[in-house]
Parts: C-alpha cells; sequence; structure tokens
C-alpha cells in the first residue's frame, strides 16, 4: 500500500502532466493557474485513497482523482465570482486577475475536462461511477443556491446552514471516497459506510472553514480573513451567536449588517461578540463531534485496521489546520 505522503506525489505528479493548455490561449491559461495554486489536493487522494483499500493500485485510478480535482477547482472559480472573493490561496482569483467572463468560460470548460478524465474509468464500473459524480455535481450547485438563497433569508437555522454546507461541500468529498470504492468493486455496504463517514468529516471540513475565515492566520490560511463578516455570510459562527446573543448585542450585529463602511471595524466588533459568546469554542466542539460520527461509520468497515490507516492519517491533518 502506498502512504499518504506517496499518494500526495502521485497525485501532483499527474496534475503537472496534464498542463492544461490549449488553443485560445485565454480560455486556457486560466485554467492552467487555478490548477497551480496548489491546495490540499484532498478529494483525489481520498479517492485513492478508497480504490486502494480495495485492492486497486493508485496509478490506474489517477484520471478519476485528477476529474475530481478539476471539478472541486471549477466550482471554487465561480463560487468566488459568486463572493466576490479577491483571493484564493494566497493569490488573485481567477475573476480579478482576468475578468469575470473569462471566469464563467474558463471554469464551464474545466467541467467538460473533468468528463473526460473520468471517462477513462474502466468500462465495468463507469456508469455507477458517472452516476454517482452526477449526483454530486447536481448537489454542490443545489448547495451553492442554497447559499445564495440565505443571503436574502431574514434568518437561517443551523439545521438549515448544515445541510446547505452538506450540499456545497460534504457530498464532494464523500461522492470522491464512494467513486474510488466503486471504482476497486468494493461491496455497496462498504461504500455506504465511505460516504457516511465522508459526509461527516466533510461538515467539519467546513465548519473549520468558518472558524478559520474569521480567527485564522491570513498566510496560512490562503485567504483574506474577515470575508464571510464583511458579505454577512450566515455561517455557523454568526448563527450561533445570533441566537446566544441578548437582544441588545444581537441588534448590535444586526447594524453591522446593515453597514458597508468601515469593513475593519465591522470585522473587529462581531469577532469581539463571537469571542464574548465563545462561539470559537461552540465550533470548536461541533467539529470534534462530526469527526467523532464519522470515525463510527469508519469502524464498521471491514477493510482491516492497516488499510484505514492513510485515512486516519488524512483526517488528522484535516483537523489540525493551524488557526
Amino acid at each position: 500500500m502506498k502512504s499518504l505522503d506517496e499518494l500526495h506525489r502521485l497525485v501532483g505528479e499527474k496534475l503537472q502532466e496534464e498542463h492544461f493548455s490549449g488553443i485560445p490561449s485565454t480560455l486556457y491559461e486560466p485554467i492552467a493557474y487555478i490548477m497551480s495554486l496548489g491546495g490540499k489536493r484532498l478529494r483525489p487522494v481520498l479517492l485513492l485513497l478508497a480504490a486502494q483499500m480495495y485492492g486497486r493500485k493508485p496509478e490506474s485510478v489517477l484520471d478519476a482523482a485528477i476529474g475530481i480535482e478539476v471539478f472541486h477547482n471549477f466550482t471554487l472559480m465561480h463560487d468566488d465570482i459568486m463572493d466576490h472573493a479577491p483571493m484564493r490561496r494566497g493569490r488573485e482569483t481567477v475573476h480579478t486577475k482576468w475578468d469575470v467572463n473569462t471566469a464563467i468560460l474558463s471554469g464551464d470548460t474545466m467541467m467538460v475536462l473533468a468528463y473526460d478524465l473520468l471517462l477513462k474509468t474502466p468500462t465495468d464500473h463507469l456508469t455507477d461511477v458517472l452516476g454517482t459524480f452526477n449526483q454530486t455535481a447536481r448537489e454542490v450547485c443545489e448547495g451553492q443556491q442554497y447559499d445564495m438563497d440565505f443571503e436574502t433569508s431574514a434568518s437561517v437555522s443551523i439545521p438549515e446552514y448544515m445541510e446547505m454546507i452538506r450540499l456545497k461541500t460534504s457530498v464532494l468529498i464523500a461522492g470522491a471516497l464512494k467513486m474510488g470504492a466503486q471504482i476497486a468493486g468494493a461491496p455497496a455496504d462498504e461504500v455506504e459506510l465511505l460516504y457516511r463517514f465522508g459526509e461527516k468529516i466533510g461538515l467539519a471540513f467546513q465548519l473549520k472553514d468558518d472558524l478559520l475565515d474569521v480567527f485564522g492566520d491570513e498566510s496560512r490560511f490562503g485567504k483574506k480573513t474577515g470575508n464571510d463578516i464583511l458579505t454577512n455570510k450566515k455561517t455557523f459562527l454568526l448563527i450561533s451567536c445570533l441566537e446566544a446573543a441578548t437582544p441588545q448585542d444581537r441588534g448590535e450585529i444586526i447594524r453591522w449588517m446593515a453597514k458597508h463602511d468601515e469593513p475593519e471595524r465591522k470585522i473587529q466588533t462581531i469577532t469581539a461578540l463571537f469571542r464574548k459568546y465563545s462561539i470559537d469554542k461552540l465550533t470548536d466542539r461541533a467539529i470534534e463531534q462530526l469527526n467523532s460520527e464519522g470515525l463510527e461509520f469508519l469502524r464498521q468497515l471491514h477493510a482491516g485496521e492497516a488499510k484505514l490507516i492513510p485515512l486516519h492519517q488524512m483526517l488528522e491533518s484535516m483537523k489540525l489546520r493551524d488557526l
């Protein structure tokens, strides 16, 4: 079995081979740019891990793994447009470096490239894999729409928020694991357990992102912190604070949400209220609970403890992202 580091190297080498070049260059240069920005490569490595657990050589499923990574970066490119985000992984976002129209069209092309890569899946598992991918891609779009709908909603509950991030973020992590297991011909019940594991750790992953957006170190996080506060995103932190705050403090939050000047003061004020109500600690506890629930699904697998070691290592690396 290949180690986690070896799988990361395989993904990195394969991405370098792809180049993502073509004509017109104005269409393909933004694709090569966003794919060169790095990132955790979490989803392709999870696909390789799942395939390896059930006896498939990781090298034989690299195309599908890269397809998932291309799709993920396509969603980021369009997500950055909708969020008006200036930075991604410490660099300019595509729509900032080029323009919005270029980012839309290059992103659309990435969706096609993802399908081209996934179509290289062995024919005996191709239908299952494409079915999982199509469901996942549709749900990611549903999640993004809920996220945008929440911008104009008077109130959003924690259960509504958790369902939104399950769709927008979690199902792609779960889907990567499921596709890897499907390509390897894993039993259906094991495929389902891996998917449920992926859902839980995906939810925890997004809550950690919410936390990092407020309390993270920008040099480590790769994005400007405070953007969720400035854009009034109804995150787990904001919803929890609104629920916990006194009427006076709740009114203060709502007042600042209506303001579009004094951005730094807005970030400082709302962050201080998050600290006042220990929302950072509340979020940490929710993350830990979700990861524990995910491990319960992992314990039910029959792959053998040795084969699960890289998955445990991956989970630890996700949990230990620095603030």
